[in-house]
């Protein structure tokens, strides 16, 4: 289930990226901070305004959730998809579905809802569904980087009454990134790395290409991604390219569903792969990085060791 979840994201991924409808302004761009009414406008380009910070709120979107919950606005929860499972309290909450599976539209509604977030994942067809039942829906598109991500937080803030709360935690998260950078700042060379997110095909799997966010984050972590070589966000790369491009380290964002070392190691063609001959094919939780709340800041932390450990001795 957890694969048949990640290849969706793929595809609304790719499809944000190449649909005109859905490169307005940047997501959360905050027009009026916590005020009364509160006007922001959401990632497809709308003035969305709230008479006051929501207190009934809806996320079908496990970042989203986890964002909440960050900023303080958990409690403020009603209702939430199936795959937000983290921090262990959003498990208590009322399940709506998911996107690929089945929302309850129903149980939407019951839990009267004041404010419904929906990112990427969530299908504009979905979002026009609600707002024809008479709820708020705000629309988050997926960052590219890690200052979307701090403007995400800030925009979550202000829509549930946590504007100091979420200023607090992005000036924490700011100072982690810079003190990574300082101590990356001793690094002697940049290693390539190939991340994998699903090698259902293991002569094909997909990996994030140029101008993602896994990309921004391996490279802000002192690497290079080789994904960022290709012609598309999100793409399959080739065995052949993999032996031309020889990357030092292999990053197995797919190791939560079983891919294992031993297990890349047995692929056809892959045992001439200096990360694989060398013993660098690394398991990765990939939840710290497409998951693209706080935690992602553990994510490039532990991207970072995982690339150079030496200057983490």
């Amino acid at each position: 289930m957890k694969k048949i979840f990640w290849k969706s994201i793929i595809v609304m991924l790719t499809a944000a990226l190449v649909l005109p409808g859905c490169q307005p302004k940047p997501a959360g761009s905050i027009q009026t901070a916590n005020t009364h009414p509160i006007n922001l406008t959401d990632g497809l380009g709308r003035l969305i305004t709230i008479a006051n910070p929501a207190q009934h709120i809806i996320s079908l979107s496990p970042p989203l959730t986890e964002m909440l919950f960050a900023v303080g606005a958990g409690g403020q929860m009603v209702g939430r998809d199936s795959y937000s499972d983290y921090p262990e309290e959003a498990k208590r909450i009322t399940d709506v579905g998911w996107t690929y599976g089945k929302y309850n539209l129903e149980s939407v509604v019951n839990l009267k809802p004041d404010l419904v977030l929906a990112g990427e994942i969530t299908t504009q067809e979905l979002v026009a569904s609600l707002e024809n039942l008479g709820i708020k829906v705000f629309y988050l598109k997926n960052p590219l980087n890690l200052d979307e991500m701090y403007t995400m937080l800030k925009t979550i803030g202000a829509l549930s009454g946590h504007t100091t709360e979420a200023d607090a935690l992005v000036k924490t998260l700011q100072q982690r990134e810079s003190t990574l950078a300082e101590k990356l700042t001793k690094i002697d060379s940049r290693p390539t790395v190939f991340y994998e997110m699903d090698a259902s095909d293991p002569s094909e799997p997909y990996t994030p290409g140029p101008g993602t966010l896994h990309t921004n984050l391996i490279t802000l972590a002192g690497g290079e991604n080789i994904g960022a070589r290709l012609s598309t966000a999100w793409a399959q790369i080739s065995l052949e390219q993999l032996l031309v491009d020889d990357p030092t380290f292999i990053l197995l964002g797919d190791a939560n569903y079983g891919t294992t070392p031993e297990l890349v190691a047995q692929r056809a063609g892959w045992q001439t792969l200096t990360a694989v001959k060398e013993g660098r094919v690394l398991p990765f939780d990939d939840d710290l990085l497409v998951r693209y709340g706080p935690r992602i800041l553990d994510g490039l932390e532990a991207l970072a060791k995982a690339l150079h450990p030496e200057i983490f001795k």
